[in-house]
């Protein structure tokens, strides 16, 4: 992603990390006994401004 620029600070330095451990997780509205899946964020690795956020797995909604 080296030709992303931070809108925050423009920095071009950027990682990816997961939201959702072990027990937690974005979870379908309408899907009892779905796992739901974890959000990836890619974030400015200087500031730490959110670039994006991306379910990780959408098709188990």
């Amino acid at each position: 992603m080296s030709d992303q620029v931070c809108k925050a600070c423009g920095s071009n330095s950027f990682t990816t990390g997961v939201v959702g451990g072990a027990y937690s997780s974005i979870m379908p509205v309408n899907k009892v006994f779905s796992t739901g899946s974890k959000m990836l964020l890619t974030f400015c690795k200087k500031c730490g401004e959110v670039a994006s956020i991306k379910v990780k797995n959408p098709e188990k909604f």
